[in-house]
């Protein structure tokens, strides 16, 4: 992965170069942003930079063959996992190296879901726990292989439990010389404090729906109005734009669990036997894995963030249209305001919350159901 293979971006590229050239690299660095918006990516080919330019130029093609398999002995990565039946019962990120490259070389800007299908571990939460720190201490520990820098890149460092950040606190904070760390992450805030305040942050936008055009048709056989369209849904992330285009995204499933939701909300008020149809759908998604849980409520919190922005005539910011064709979204919108908006996402990011946390999802969907179902009628 090169600079030039990572989609729009350029000023975050220009600021990496620029960093790298005058010696003003910091030794710790946070990566946030969507990860679909090119945190990894950008972190690999700012690797490959800093390899090279510590490097004799004697070295320098071997150092590109080696990242182009990304085999180079002196960059590690630390990612979620979770044991499989194929792993060892306390797995470290090495472990998964294989599934890892190949996951890689598909597509550096899949999300964490993805990973999870790719390993097998979607019905579980992955995590990096305090073993995988002690190994990240004891690998950083020994010299480089080829003399240069040693990289360290984990991804989705929000997912270090607090055993594990404070393991790692010490040697973020002082790591040995020619060292550094990238984390990268699209839950800032839920990284320890005392690690995000050691390093240098760097926030990645959104990527521009031109780029995004770009990387599709590079990548499928799309027309330009196809590739367009596809941009304009993707809200910014080239992962969700390839599920878009690959037709694997799981948004009509996720739509027809919103639309079953919403009318039986709307249902229920004045009519307690609607009740049930409420307590049945909520028992249908405690049944899913806590990711797929997850990514729906993220996926509801966009369909009524689409909805209040047709309500008040954005239609330029208006993507959204349905797969089923007998919902009428423009009298849906009509009852997401101002009034209600603030505690629907409230109430949705509490969700996201509890489920995140391991609580129970039959009562978590419940208690939001019966929430829904007052805020809907919210004037």
């Amino acid at each position: 992965m090169r600079f030039e293979d990572i989609l729009g971006l350029q000023h975050l590229k220009n600021h990496l170069v620029s960093s790298v050239e005058n010696n003003r690299v910091a030794h710790a660095q946070l990566f946030t942003g969507s990860i679909g918006s090119g945190t990894l990516p950008m972190a690999i080919a700012f690797a490959r930079t800093l390899m090279i330019k510590y490097s004799s130029p004697l070295k320098i093609d071997r150092i590109s063959r080696s990242f182009d398999q990304l085999t180079h002995p002196d960059l590690h990565f630390v990612y979620p996992i979770n044991n499989t039946t194929s792993s060892p019962k306390k797995p470290n990120s090495q472990d998964f190296i294989t599934d890892w490259r190949s996951f890689l070389s598909h597509s550096p800007y899949q999300n964490l879901y993805d990973w999870y299908q790719k390993v097998g571990i979607e019905k579980k939460q992955g995590n990096i726990n305090v073993d995988e720190a002690a190994h990240i201490v004891k690998l950083l520990s020994l010299k480089s292989y080829e003399g240069g820098p040693k990289v360290m890149i984990i991804w989705c460092a929000d997912k270090m439990n607090t055993a594990a950040s404070n393991k790692l606190l010490k040697l973020i904070e002082e790591p040995p010389n020619n060292t550094y760390f990238i984390l990268i992450t699209d839950s800032p805030e839920d990284i320890l404090q005392t690690i995000r305040s050691r390093c240098q942050r760097l926030d990645f936008p959104p990527i521009g729906e031109a780029d995004i055009v770009k990387g599709l048709s590079a990548k499928f056989n799309l027309t330009k109005s196809e590739a367009l369209k596809i941009a304009h849904q993707a809200d910014g992330s080239f992962s969700k734009a390839v599920h878009l285009a690959e037709h694997n995204s799981d948004d009509e499933l996720f739509e027809k669990w919103f639309i079953t939701w919403v009318r039986s909300a709307f249902r229920a008020k004045g009519n307690k036997h609607v009740v049930t149809d409420l307590l049945d759908w909520s028992d249908q998604l405690s049944r899913e894995s806590r990711e797929t849980q997850k990514r729906f409520l993220i996926y509801c919190i966009q369909f009524f963030r689409q909805a209040l922005l047709s309500n008040y005539k954005v239609d330029s910011l208006v993507y959204l249209t349905p797969y089923d064709s007998k919902f009428k979204f423009n009298k849906f919108s009509e009852f997401i305001s101002g009034a209600n908006i603030i505690d629907i996402f409230k109430v949705l990011e509490d969700a996201s919350f509890h489920i995140e946390r391991n609580g129970n999802a039959k009562m978590i969907f419940s208690d939001l159901s019966f929430q829904l179902t007052r805020l809907l009628h919210k004037k």
